[in-house]
């Protein structure tokens, strides 16, 4: 058990800056250098620094941008901490925590988070590939061995079949799954940046859609898009003096489940319970941190690489009992004016895909008062990544 004391002690005493993103595409014709040189300099020209104030760099593990090759192409020339972490889309919301603890302890200044990727163009599951990058290739767990011979090859496969142990044991609907993919259309449809600003969706959409490993169809994956997003994290009282509002990070938490088997993501499947990910012991350690609670969250981005990984989260951060994801779901509370608006610019579903990091600049947006499709006297929002057999949280609080 981490001591309370150590456990508060970062509460609210760091800050988001400054955010930045690049367009999100289907093929940015771009490296993924140049996509996260845009965005980092979007993000510290929005905290009203320059790049040689930019001290730490952190990252995912997955990306292929080193955080020394990105300071060059910054011109960040005073580097002196820089980290990475994962895996995935676990790493975005623990990058938070990185910056903190370099913060803190005086490690550095003013840190720079990132994530850049060809995810359509080149990288990806499918992707038409200009050249494969390493986690195209395996890269699901230890063991794949004992796996991919069988069929199981693909994250969509793997989160089938847990939807499908859902839906036999709590009665969850098809229809109860759409109610993610529709929530995460309707807020894209706002958003004039979002992949899918202009495409609706309907019920009878979703249902008529190809079924891609069953129960899954297509609207229930989330999009494989080009872009890159940037935040810029300082000590509170410093961007207190900076041009724009100050966005607090209350707490920052990761998780593992105690059955946790070897690999990253096909061994979930043979966990005692499927349906139960590491976001339960990441929001229980987030709300102990940040000393409040889910009824008190006004708006969540939700990892959504699949609806039912919403579902999942819905129970394992305690906004309804376990079982009760769908239902919740279907009462509307996930849409704006709902109990839990999500994923406000579309999310991976439909704004576009850079692994969570664009639901940190879309939770930052929406503290500041600057979101597209605004959820007026929001003062709380969480953010998740996975979710994994292993989670990661922050929530973040808007500043008085």
């Amino acid at each position: 058990m981490i001591d309370d004391e150590l456990a508060f002690a970062g509460r609210d005493k760091c800050a988001v800056a400054g955010i930045g993103q690049t367009e999100f595409s289907r093929d940015s014709g771009r490296s993924v250098l140049s996509l996260a040189t845009e965005a980092s300099l979007k993000a510290i020209a929005d905290a009203g620094l320059t790049p040689a104030d930019i001290d730490g760099v952190v990252r995912c593990d997955h990306d292929t941008v080193t955080p020394y090759t990105l300071a060059a192409s910054l011109g960040a020339v005073n580097m002196r901490y820089w980290a990475d972490t994962g895996p995935g889309g676990v790493a975005p919301c623990m990058m938070m925590g990185l910056a903190i603890g370099a913060l803190m302890s005086g490690q550095a200044k003013a840190v720079l988070a990132f994530r850049s990727l060809n995810g359509r163009s080149e990288m990806r599951l499918g992707g038409r590939g200009r050249k494969v990058e390493p986690e195209a290739v395996g890269g699901f767990g230890t063991y794949d061995e004992f796996y991919v011979p069988y069929g199981l090859q693909t994250a969509g496969q793997t989160f089938a079949m847990v939807a499908r142990r859902h839906m036999m044991q709590f009665g969850t609907t098809s229809e109860q799954l759409a109610e993610v993919a529709l929530a995460c259309r309707e807020h894209a449809n706002q958003t004039p940046h979002a992949i899918m600003a202009d495409r609706r969706l309907t019920l009878d959409d979703y249902l008529a859609s190809p079924m891609i490993s069953s129960p899954l169809r297509l609207f229930d994956f989330c999009l494989e898009s080009d872009g890159a997003c940037a935040v810029v994290i300082t000590l509170a009282e410093r961007a207190r003096d900076l041009p724009r509002p100050p966005v607090l990070i209350r707490a920052v938490a990761g998780g593992v489940p105690q059955d946790h088997r070897p690999g990253m993501m096909f061994p979930v499947v043979t966990r005692q319970d499927p349906t139960e990910l590491g976001g339960r012991q990441a929001g229980a350690e987030l709300w102990r941190r940040a000393g409040v609670g889910p009824a008190e969250v006004d708006i969540a981005q939700l990892y959504d690489c699949f609806t039912i990984s919403v579902i999942l989260q819905l129970e394992a951060y305690g906004f309804c009992e376990k079982g009760e994801g769908g239902p919740f779901a279907a009462s509307g509370a996930l849409k704006k004016g709902g109990r839990l608006p999500i994923n406000t610019g579309g999310g991976h579903m439909s704004e576009g895909y850079v692994h969570g990091m664009n639901h940190i600049v879309q939770a930052v947006r929406q503290l500041r008062g600057e979101a597209d499709m605004q959820i007026d006297g929001a003062e709380l929002c969480l953010c998740t990544g996975g979710p994994l057999p292993v989670g990661s949280s922050v929530l973040f609080r808007k500043a008085a």
